[in-house]
């Protein structure tokens, strides 16, 4: 136990400083911009007195570690800036934009889950049978397929021709209209999770494989023991170790590949609101969903790496 917490411990003291090195690193980036947000706010249109008078008010003339130490107070207070001619607030449009992007997330990661799981006990059950040679083509398939390729191909095949399920316009909520909700979001969940579909087939049936060939297997069996049971209790839950802790490892990798996914569908996600602040040249929005994009990142992997050490009793005596 107190190996665990120890080793729990480490995971906490980085989080905070994982994150600030983020912080640093965008806002160092973003400094380097060529877009003048008074011009962005303003107009192209506006004189030089004005630029120069939005420039002194906001601070845009101090160097860049003096607009750091400044953004990061007004961070840590939920104050992200403004973009555009309006002044709308980076804050909450990150505060909408994020929960959709959450969700297309997690839905891929299920679908993703339980699709792979199923083949990949499947094809370890049946090694070297049909049924496995079947899930290989498809794992590789999955592999060699990228998510923005399949995603227009189901534009293509569901929303042009066959013409059953929508690639634009608004997301229903879930609650009010849970089947318009699913419908709008099958297409882009189902291209996020078929490549990784294919890559955790592949380890779910290898952890499978290994765990079938012990010795405790074969003297199971040897004892009379149902094959149910051997696999159910015993195997499955030992082999599933390694599957689960890469398919948290990518949990991250999903978000990034949401990001793009939303833009093909246009979900207003966090994928939309960063190609708004690149179109619009708005450097405080683009700033704001990635620091908050990478931080979501860090948090969910080191939350990961947390249930890992608590499902996996062998790592604690590392």
């Amino acid at each position: 136990m107190n190996n665990l917490l120890r080793l729990i411990g480490r995971r906490l003291v980085a989080l905070p400083i994982m994150a600030l090195g983020v912080t640093v690193l965008v806002f160092f980036l973003m400094s380097f911009s060529k877009t003048d947000p008074a011009y962005t706010a303003l107009g192209d249109g506006a004189s030089p007195e004005a630029v120069a008078e939005y420039h002194e008010k906001y601070g845009l003339d101090d160097p860049w570690p003096v607009r750091y130490v400044r953004y990061m107070g007004d961070l840590i207070h939920g104050d992200m800036g403004t973009y555009g001619a309006a002044r709308n607030s980076v804050a909450k449009r990150i505060s909408t934009a994020l929960p959709v992007t959450m969700q297309l997330t997690f839905i891929g990661l299920a679908i993703g889950a339980v699709v792979s799981f199923l083949l990949g006990v499947i094809a370890a059950l049946y090694r070297d049978k049909w049924p496995d040679q079947v899930i290989r083509v498809f794992s590789i398939a999955g592999l060699a397929t990228p998510s923005f390729w399949l995603a227009v191909l189901l534009i293509l095949l569901f929303s042009s021709y066959l013409k059953v399920l929508p690639a634009s316009g608004a997301l229903p909520h879930f609650t009010t209209n849970p089947v318009g909700y699913l419908g709008r979001m099958i297409m882009p969940a189902i291209a996020l999770a078929f490549p990784l579909t294919g890559q955790m087939t592949r380890i779910v049936r290898t952890a499978m494989v290994e765990e079938l060939d012990k010795d405790y297997v074969r003297m199971a069996r040897g004892a009379g023991v149902p094959e149910k049971v051997i696999v159910g209790i015993n195997v499955l839950r030992n082999a599933l170790i390694t599957p689960v802790t890469t398919l948290g490892l990518k949990i991250g990798y999903l978000m990034g590949g949401a990001v793009v996914i939303e833009v093909i569908f246009n979900l207003p996600g966090m994928g939309t609101a960063i190609l708004q602040g690149v179109q619009g040249n708005e450097a405080n929005l683009v700033q704001g969903v990635v620091i908050v994009v990478a931080l979501a990142f860090i948090i969910i992997n080191i939350v990961v790496d947390m249930l890992y050490l608590l499902i996996n009793p062998r790592i604690r005596t590392v």
